[in-house]
């Protein structure tokens, strides 16, 4: 008892220096971090926690328990960037720490303390707790969710059976506050395919079983939309079911990919432990019930969230994040039979974990090349958008070493292998250590740059004239930035100013447009009255005077 104290200090120790320090280096980037922060932010400036609301209209698009999340660490830290991303840290520190105990308690202290290293140290999973997005805390819910029910099922009619109900109840139900429906959806679908393949209908379709399972279902993922009808809103829970709908069934603008997409984002990103999991399709033995439940249900899980969001038309690195925990459970149980001697560590799974490293090195080196060159790409016409090529005007520093994170990616790998061919674990632990030290260091180096090509631009605009008594908004592409990073208020007069006042209408204040460079002619054409102020990093700014109505409204 006291090690297992011991292993989750150094876990929680360990986690926290490796997600926490530097959260806020960066801005938040659009869509969705942004997103999320910004509705945050009007929160705390209408003092309206039941609404969810962006640009302070109702946002229908997800529940508010990740957005509280935020809150409350905003009003900590304050509105920022760090506070935005801080509960995701927190979740990555509860996720190894749970990793450990489900691990110790299903197989043993090493199975724990390696899933957790695993986890970790695979490229994809560490950056999602670095970021200020839904998906670490509403995948843990569904993974505890389903973890109980594994406990459930296996319970033999003992006092903790309906305890282990109600616990995997509550965990979807938080799952469904975080993000909606879809997190009962993918429990639904795991339960339903467990029991067209075992046939145990009989355990799950128990009165006592579905009573407590429901009513805690109802009251805890309800909560928020039973306080919404209560107030008169059944309309934005109407809405709030059609955009799941309309998710699932439509491509979401600049959202779209090929069929694969997951695939391949899952084989890639979760580089070290997919490529570990490819030996983990097989047919294994398992000493008790319980272990070979929950492994059964890691795989239909993994499945039936790939499956699912290969039909689903809108395609979004996070939206397969939830497969992060069965890859690298299968991952760690592949590894743990390798160090136990009952199973061969093939001489094909080293060349493919060498291939990947030297791929995804070779990206390093490519890019550090691109950049070089870029000038000379431009100059010969090789990249048609001309939003792009303004980004890459952006005046970022590169001190031409970039190029070494992926060589020690390659190389970390590589002496892994060699160098611990005769001691597995020491191989492994070697492996899983370089792909996180790799990653963090990207973090450190690589975003920043990303960032002041993609967005920064645009950005410092926004935050320059922050506080200003002036309307701020974007034409031609969608964006939250200018909501949170401009620090807008709520309306001053009832109803608000639209933008198409802004833009033709009769305002008392100063008007800022930012718009792409590929939409600078069509705005300036079809809004004469606005000065072009300056183009930066393919964005251009605009400003309107006050009383400039009729020049707008005749070429509108």
């Amino acid at each position: 008892m006291k090690r297992r104290y011991l292993d989750l200090l150094f876990i929680a120790l360990v986690a926290g220096l490796l997600f926490i320090p530097f959260l806020g280096g960066v801005h938040l980037f659009d869509w969705d971090e942004i997103n999320f922060a910004e509705s945050a932010r009007e929160m705390l400036q209408t003092h309206d926690f039941l609404t969810v609301q962006i640009n302070f209209l109702p946002f229908w698009e997800k529940p508010p328990l990740f957005i509280w999340m935020q809150v409350l660490s905003m009003k900590m830290f304050g509105i920022n960037a760090f506070a935005a991303r801080f509960p995701d840290a927190i979740a990555g520190v509860v996720t190894l720490m749970v990793l450990y105990l489900i691990g110790e308690k299903l197989f043993d202290r090493r199975f724990g303390l390696l899933w957790a290293l695993v986890y970790a140290g695979s490229v994809l999973p560490q950056l999602y707790f670095r970021s200020g997005i839904i998906d670490p805390w509403f995948n843990l819910f569904i993974f505890l969710g389903i973890y109980f029910m594994v406990l459930y099922l296996t319970a033999n009619k003992n006092k903790k059976e309906l305890w282990f109900a109600f616990l995997s109840a509550t965990s979807i139900g938080l799952a469904i506050m975080t993000k909606g429906p879809v997190g009962l959806l993918v429990f639904l679908l795991a339960l339903f395919v467990w029991l067209m393949l075992n046939g145990s209908w009989k355990k799950v379709f128990q009165w006592r079983f579905l009573l407590v399972y429901g009513i805690t279902l109802l009251i805890v993922g309800g909560f928020w939309f039973i306080l919404q009808i209560a107030d008169g809103r059944a309309s934005l829970i109407a809405e709030f079911i059609a955009y799941q709908i309309r998710l699932f069934s439509h491509k979401d603008a600049g959202h779209g990919g090929f069929l694969f997409y997951h695939f391949v984002v899952l084989f890639f990103g979760v580089f070290p432990a997919s490529v570990f999991m490819l030996h983990a399709f097989r047919r294994f033995r398992d000493k008790t019930d319980t272990q070979k439940l929950f492994r059964h249900w890691m795989m239909i899980s993994f499945w039936v969230v790939l499956i699912l969001f290969t039909i689903v038309k809108t395609k979004i690195v996070h939206y397969s994040s939830f497969c992060y925990f069965p890859i690298t459970f299968f991952a760690t149980y592949v590894i743990v039979k390798m160090i136990k001697g009952e199973l061969k560590f093939p001489a094909w799974l080293k060349g493919i974990l060498i291939g990947v490293a030297a791929f995804e090195g070779l990206l390093f080196v490519a890019l550090q090349l691109f950049i070089r060159y870029k000038n000379q790409i431009i100059a010969k016409g090789w990249i048609h958008d001309r939003f792009a090529v303004g980004n890459l005007q952006a005046n970022v520093h590169w001190s031409g070493f970039e190029f070494l994170l992926g060589v020690l990616l390659f190389v970390g790998v590589l002496s892994a292998i060699l160098v611990f061919r005769k001691n597995i674990q020491r191989m492994v632990v070697g492996i899983f250590l370089t792909t996180l030290i790799f990653t963090t260091l990207s973090v450190f180096i690589i975003t920043p740059k990303v960032e002041g090509y993609s967005q920064n631009a645009a950005i410092d605009f926004y935050a320059r004239h922050a506080g200003e008594n002036a309307y701020v908004d974007v034409w031609g592409f969608k964006s939250y930035a200018q909501y949170f990073y401009f620090r807008k208020k709520p309306p001053e007069t009832s109803p608000a100013v639209t933008q198409q006042m802004q833009l033709i209408g009769d305002v008392s204040k100063p008007v800022y447009v930012v718009t792409k460079i590929t939409s600078k002619d069509a705005f300036q054409k079809r809004y004469p009255a606005f000065r072009l102020l300056y183009e930066k990093n393919g964005f251009d700014f605009f400003k309107r005077l006050p009383n400039t109505k009729m020049k707008n409204k005749i070429h509108d």
